[in-house]
């Protein structure tokens, strides 16, 4: 046995997110369905330890004490970029756009306790085939992974992750066909008035400064998180995984600068300090998990993924296309639909401009769907899972 420190952990996980990223970069499969680099790297680790392991010959413990860490702070970047202005901005079609994705993260978590019911296998392991790996990708499936793991389900994140990934893939294979499907049916072309922008703010440099700042609000809001997870437990008894509460405590802190502090968010360095906390988080995630313990539950795994995506599509097609208009930009948003309700926000943003590179543009899916996708899906997605790990808990 070899076991790896804490600081080594760390360097591997950069070491593995930067493998990823150049492999992305030089194989088109990889980069066409957007497969996250850290991802690639930290299953290239965990094969190998697999290997390794199989063969008899060592086996490689990791020190991923500091992955809560960098999960909680990605997630409260997330939180800080939720403006009610943008939300204002959607109008009634994002309401009923955000409305059916709860209806969407409800009947994912049916469908996946169902069909492990179904096929024999531990309920909690249904839930991480549902709405956490589908609406909430690798985030999501290494965050609650954590938390299940903890109730004694020991194979919960390689289960979750490897959802997720399948997720990936079939989101970034249906979205395009479903959408093209839809405007050929009803002959939909784009809306000749100019629709309302949202430009966002102008880009801003980077300054010591000011990122900072932007630090100091991050980590508020992560230690009033984890107050907040305290406090709703003992009210409730249900656990909040700790970054629930960071994410909803950003919420707060971005509105309240917007409306008293107006120029103090910097979403440029709030972005950067994220995406390399979910690089570092989820390389840490992807190569510790154990693949062994997943041979046997890989059919059951696959089937319940096919059923997700089945039920996605036709919901798609049948009910949430009549719901936003039957026009062309639902048509482009049910292309992000799928993206981000199988994997994850970027998927959706891919989906919806190699729709919109051919058929024109439109605008009203391109503020929709990432404020949704991004953010506001947690806010029946969390309260959901939550909900169903506590009634299924041993």
């Amino acid at each position: 046995m070899i076991e790896i420190n804490q600081i080594t952990t760390l360097f591997l996980a950069v070491l593995l997110f930067l493998i990823g990223t150049a492999l992305v970069n030089r194989i088109g499969f990889l980069n066409r369905f957007l497969i996250p680099a850290p991802v690639v790297g930290g299953l290239i680790f965990a094969i190998l330890a697999f290997v390794l392991k199989s063969a008899g010959i060592v086996e490689i413990v990791l020190d991923t004490s500091l992955q809560t860490l960098f999960m909680v702070a990605f997630f409260t970047t997330v939180g800080l970029g939720a403006s009610f202005k943008l939300i204002k901005l959607g109008g009634k079609l994002l309401i009923i756009y955000w409305v059916v994705c709860g209806v969407m993260a409800l009947m994912q978590n049916v469908i996946g306790i169902s069909f492990a019911r179904l096929f024999g296998i531990e309920p909690l392991l249904g839930v991480m085939a549902g709405t956490v790996s589908m609406s909430g990708g690798h985030g999501g499936a290494a965050a609650y992974g954590q938390t299940i793991e903890q109730l004694g389900i020991t194979s919960a994140l390689t289960i979750g992750m490897a959802a997720a990934t399948l997720g990936l893939i079939f989101g970034s294979l249906s979205g395009g066909p479903v959408a093209r499907y839809l405007i050929n049916k009803h002959d939909l072309k784009p809306a000749s008035g100019k629709v309302e922008e949202y430009t966002g703010e102008d880009e801003k440099p980077i300054r010591e400064r000011s990122f900072m700042i932007q630090i100091g609000m991050i980590t508020l809001a992560m230690a009033g998180g984890t107050y907040i997870g305290e406090l709703f437990t003992n009210a409730t008894g249900f656990v909040l995984p700790s970054y629930v509460g960071a994410m909803f405590m950003a919420v707060i802190i971005r509105n309240l600068a917007d409306r008293f502090v107006p120029g103090t968010i910097n979403m440029r360095e709030i972005d950067l300090i994220g995406n390399a906390s979910l690089a570092i988080f989820l390389s840490m995630a992807l190569m510790s998990i154990k693949l062994w313990e997943i041979v046997g539950l890989a059919l059951p795994l696959l089937g319940i993924v096919l059923v997700q995506v089945t039920f996605i599509v036709l919901f798609s097609v049948f009910v949430l296309f009549r719901l936003l208009g039957k026009d062309y930009d639902a048509a482009v948003m049910i292309s992000g639909f799928l993206g981000h309700g199988l994997g994850a926000t970027p998927n959706a943003m891919a989906n919806m401009s190699a729709t919109v590179s051919k058929y024109g543009p439109s605008r009203t899916a391109f503020l929709i769907v990432p404020i949704v996708g991004a953010f506001l899906i947690d806010v029946f997605s969390a309260p959901i899972i939550i909900t169903t790990i506590n009634l299924l808990a041993p």
